[in-house]
């Protein structure tokens, strides 16, 4: 690998990280960050979840651009051109050309488990989005920013994942097509994700349910703001909770394609993160009050559950 000289403006402190010590610090930051996820990829061979960790890191490090605390006091142009920059930085990580650590660990996790770049580029093409889009017309504008933000971290990680050998060996097998299924998932944990976070989101400006939906359920943006509990509201939450369960199923099809060491961890983590749904309606909706998430004791009681899941095809 070669190195390239440090972007003025993306500046990491990972710099003299060793590759060993670089994944251990994608270890730290998924397992800070993202608990739920986390705890699957605890579940795969060390070589896919070393890889799992840095694809994470890199989409989070992608993300902070835009959502850090810091990110938010700056103007959009300026997050425009962090964005380009990041950009070239990726295409540079795509090359073998690495600036520090968590550069060196992408560029380790391409060589073992090559991949487009494709949905990197996309995902970085979703930060974009928020930019200038804070509210969303229709479903169909949603989905867009849910595939680009989300549905792109499963074609990041299923060449990671890999096939069971049992459907692409034989003479009259071919590889089945697993990106519907991977893209579905991310798409579902996104759903997921804004609405456990629309209190969060409103503070900062952003409405991620559909403008259509809110006027299907006669829920103005401005109840929304000011976090009203009604039944209005509940009734557009049941409706989203069910459309991200949808997203859910369709993702569940082509776990069984994935190969045997990757089937538990990703039951595991469609089962637990769906979860999270279920926490939203436990607190009767008001995710303006509270944080959803899946109790430690859940996740272990559903761990056996996934495992067993694993085992059909």
């Amino acid at each position: 690998m070669t190195q390239i000289a440090p972007d003025s403006s993306i500046i990491s402190t990972q710099a003299c990280l060793s590759l060993d010590e670089a994944y251990e610090a994608c270890r730290k930051e998924t397992a800070q960050w993202a608990k739920t996820f986390y705890l699957g990829t605890m579940l795969l061979p060390s070589i896919k979840r070393r890889a799992i960790w840095a694809i994470y890191v890199w989409c989070r490090r992608t993300d902070e651009l835009m959502d850090s605390a810091e990110a938010q006091t700056r103007p959009v142009s300026e997050l425009a051109n962090r964005l380009d920059q990041w950009e070239e930085r990726t295409r540079a990580m795509f090359a073998g050309q690495v600036l520090d650590g968590l550069d060196a660990v992408m560029a380790d996790t391409l060589e073992r488990f090559p991949q487009s770049i494709q949905p990197y580029l996309d995902m970085i093409e979703g930060q974009r989005m928020d930019l200038n889009q804070h509210r969303y017309a229709t479903f169909q504008q949603l989905e867009l920013y849910c595939y680009r933000v989300a549905g792109t971290v499963g074609l990041m990680t299923q060449h990671v994942m890999g096939l069971d050998p049992a459907y692409t060996t034989a003479p009259w097998s071919s590889s089945p097509e697993t990106s519907d299924a991977a893209i579905a998932l991310g798409i579902a944990n996104q759903l997921t994700n804004i609405l456990r976070d629309v209190g969060e989101d409103r503070g900062r400006g952003r409405i991620y349910i559909p403008q259509e939906d809110l006027d299907r359920f006669g829920y103005s943006e401005a109840d929304l703001m000011a976090g009203r509990l009604n039944s209005a509201w509940k009734d557009l939450m049941a409706f989203q909770l069910e459309r991200a369960r949808e997203w859910f199923a369709r993702s569940e099809a082509g776990v069984r394609w994935l190969s045997q060491d990757a089937r538990w961890p990703v039951w595991a983590s469609l089962r637990l993160y769906r979860g999270i749904l279920d926490s939203i309606e436990r607190l009767d909706y008001d995710v303006f009050n509270n944080r959803a998430y899946v109790s430690r004791w859940m996740k272990l009681v559903d761990l056996p559950l996934s495992y067993l899941m694993a085992q059909a095809r």
